[in-house]
Parts: structure tokens; C-alpha cells; sequence
């Protein structure tokens, strides 16, 4: 177990019907927390998912809101979308009623408008706080596990899938009406080093919503001050094989010391994780991998090392380097090389 086992705080408290002056709650990307605190506070939420877009959107289809009586999370496309979605999904909850909505070309609310022509259709399901299928997306993600959603709006099913793709999947039929969500587990941040870029790389995939943990062997008992992240203590190898490095892990090795650089690549490399990157000059890289080659690291894991760490923007700060790293770790989640 992590020496210091933070988890997601509870979702911003939204009175129905105030709708904030700031849109903070779009900031979250992956909606499945806050369904977990709804049902575990036994409120009935509904699920607003954005299945169709045509002439372009700040959205991809998949993407999903959260609107119950106390709160809202998720963003959908902005403007006064946002406000209105939440109309629409909170008068669904009150009458148990499927909707589909549709903003731009053809939309039935033309003082709504979207730029450049562009139509968005959404799904509106309102969800009991103890409904099974909800259930079940929770707890795939706790297990992180690959969920399959499958809904007409009024019935629902969710499954355990074989998937190791990163990326949120979504399939649409007409004929009958039918939506198939693949849901993949939760992106995961391991940073291993315990100096500023270790820690703005932290912080950083923490504000993206990444599950984040920091590996700082032999390091002090408390965990770094106003960071929300898991916290390791022990030995770098242990702490990687229990922590889990899955399909969907990221790895950032940036500790300055040689023996533990090398033990965290000797154990990431040979995993599932699809992106694996090190903080260090290029020109050591070469004598890097060589040692790395005597450890007995396959060719094929070690030509999958990024090093050095992130994409090359041209800054050496803590924050540029996490951006640039982030940016990378971002680009290999959405299939781009960077």
C-alpha cells in the first residue's frame, strides 16, 4: 500500500437550479467519480452523453455530463449549452423520462445557437441511485477495467470488455435506436524523483485528472505538501508492481540518481505501459540503454524508451518540462507519436 492513499475530493455542490457563474465543473473529463459520490450519497443523477456531432465541435462524441439535484460535472460544448443540458437532464430526473437533444441546424431551440452551422445531438438518461448498471460502471472502474455500456436511453447494460485502448469509443444504430460506449479505465500518472520537475509533473497530471502517484524511494514520511497524489516510500521495483502498470500507465522516470533511474525503467519497460519516458541528456541515453541491454531488457522494450522525457518544446523549467511531458504522455493516449 502507498504510504499516503489520497482520493478524488467530493464533487462542487450545485443547488437545483443554480447554475455557476463559472463553468469549473467542465473541467472534469471523465464523469464516472461523480456518479460514484451521487449513488453513494443515494442521489438519482442523469447521464448526458454527446452521440452525434456534425460541422465540427470543441467535444468529442463520448463525451459525457453528470447533472443531478446538487451537482453537475463534465462538459459538453460550452456557451449556454451547458445550462440548458442541465435543464433538459434535471427535468429528466423529475418525470424518469429518456430525452435527445439536438442544438444547431434543426434544433427546436434556435436562440441557441452553435458556430459555423454545426448540429450536436445528446442523449439524456436519467438514472435511479441504485440503478444495476450504473453500479457496474462503478465498479469497473474501481477495478479498472474496460467497461461496455450499452443503452437505448430507457434500458441499459453495462460489461467487463477486453479492450486495452485508451481511448473512450462510441458506436451509434438507428435502427433500433442504440448507443455502445467503450469506457476504458481511469489514466494513470507514475512519477518517479522527488525534485521540482518531479513534482510539476505531478501536479500537473493531478489537474488533468489522472490517477497519480509518487514514487520518492527511501523518501520522508509525509508526502508533499498540498499535493493530492499517492505517496511511495519503498523500494522502486516493489512500488511499480503494486501500484500496477496496466494499458493504461503512464511511467515518468526523474530522479537524478542512476541506480534508480534504471531500476524503475528495468521494471517499466518490459510492462503494459504504453508510454515510458526518463529525464536525462541525450547523449547518456546510449550508455543508458546498453546497461539497461546487460540487465537482460528485451530490444523490442527498450526501443519503446522516450528519452529524454517529453516533447521537445524548447523550455527546461519544471512547468515546461511538465508540460512537455503531459503533452507527450497526451499525444501517445491519443494514438500521435508527438
Amino acid at each position: 500500500m502507498p504510504d499516503t492513499d489520497h482520493r478524488s475530493p467530493e464533487p462542487p455542490v450545485y443547488p437545483d437550479p443554480v447554475f455557476p457563474d463559472w463553468p469549473m465543473f467542465g473541467l472534469t473529463d471523465d464523469v464516472r467519480d461523480s456518479l460514484a459520490a451521487e449513488r453513494a450519497a443515494g442521489q438519482a443523477s442523469a447521464l448526458v452523453t454527446l452521440i452525434r456531432t456534425d460541422g465540427g465541435s470543441p467535444r468529442p462524441p463520448g463525451s459525457q455530463m453528470l447533472v443531478s439535484s446538487r451537482t453537475l460535472s463534465g462538459f459538453l460544448s460550452g456557451g449556454c449549452v451547458e445550462a440548458d443540458v442541465a435543464a433538459h437532464a434535471r427535468a429528466a430526473l423529475a418525470d424518469g423520462v429518456s430525452r435527445r437533444l439536438v442544438y444547431g441546424s434543426g434544433s427546436p431551440w434556435p436562440d441557441i445557437r452553435l458556430l459555423c452551422g454545426a448540429r450536436i445531438e445528446m442523449l439524456v438518461e436519467p438514472l435511479a441511485a441504485d440503478d444495476p448498471a450504473a453500479g457496474t460502471l462503478v465498479a469497473l472502474r474501481a477495478a479498472r477495467q474496460t467497461a461496455g455500456w450499452t443503452t437505448d436511453g430507457d434500458t441499459r447494460s453495462c460489461v467487463s470488455v477486453a479492450a486495452n485502448d485508451v481511448r473512450l469509443t462510441i458506436g451509434l444504430d438507428e435502427a433500433p435506436f442504440r448507443v455502445r460506449l467503450t469506457l476504458p479505465p481511469q489514466r494513470r500518472m507514475v512519477i518517479v524523483g522527488a525534485d521540482p520537475t518531479a513534482l510539476a509533473v505531478t501536479q500537473l497530471a493531478l489537474a488533468m485528472g489522472y490517477e497519480t502517484h509518487l514514487v520518492r524511494p527511501r523518501g520522508p514520511l509525509a508526502p508533499p505538501p498540498g499535493l493530492a497524489a499517492h505517496y511511495w516510500r519503498g523500494e522502486v521495483g516493489a512500488a511499480l508492481a503494486e501500484i500496477g502498470l496496466d494499458p493504461w500507465t503512464f511511467v515518468a522516470v526523474a530522479t537524478h540518481d542512476t541506480e534508480i533511474d534504471e531500476a524503475a525503467l528495468a521494471a517499466a519497460l518490459p510492462s503494459a505501459a504504453p508510454y515510458v519516458g526518463v529525464l536525462g541528456a541525450r547523449r547518456r541515453l546510449p550508455e543508458r540503454i546498453a546497461r539497461l541491454g546487460r540487465l537482460g531488457i528485451a530490444p523490442r522494450d527498450l526501443a519503446r524508451l522516450r528519452g529524454p522525457i517529453g516533447l521537445d518544446l524548447g523550455g527546461k523549467s519544471p512547468y515546461e518540462i511538465a508540460v512537455a511531458v503531459m503533452a507527450e504522455a497526451t499525444a501517445v493516449s491519443h494514438g500521435r507519436d508527438g
